[in-house]
């Protein structure tokens, strides 16, 4: 199979794709569930006090980092796609693109992550 005329293949555009497409699937099921758990309020809010309760711990926590690394990261490349989609610029500088959203993503985590572990883990900043 020859690789002429293949677009991606390994490219930056291929890998920002994927991990567009990946983080807006873990963004879906984690709306499913925020959904399907606040509605329990409803049908019990003994079992809704309970099941919040449960989300207090550590592993929760590092999953709620990952949650809003993949929002971080899915809302700057969504907003590189639009980029794309709208201007000739964009097009010929996506490589660019790519890298400001992996910036402004390192930034949003940096300020973030710290406050957010140390309240997982205990020490309130």
């Amino acid at each position: 199979m020859s690789r002429v005329g293949s677009l991606y293949r390994g490219q930056p555009g291929m890998w920002m794709w994927l991990a567009h497409r990946a983080t807006g699937v873990a963004i879906f099921f984690f709306l499913v569930v925020h959904v399907m758990d606040t509605a329990l309020v409803r049908v019990s809010p003994e079992a809704y006090n309970t099941v919040i309760a449960s989300y207090k711990t550590p592993l929760v926590g590092l999953i709620e980092a990952g949650l809003v690394a993949a929002i971080a990261f899915h809302a700057f490349n969504g907003l590189r796609v639009i980029s794309v989609d709208t201007w000739k610029w964009a097009t010929r500088h996506h490589r660019l693109l790519a890298a400001v959203v992996w910036v402004l993503w390192a930034a949003v985590m940096a300020g973030f992550l710290p406050r957010h572990l140390s309240n997982v883990f205990g020490g309130a900043l």
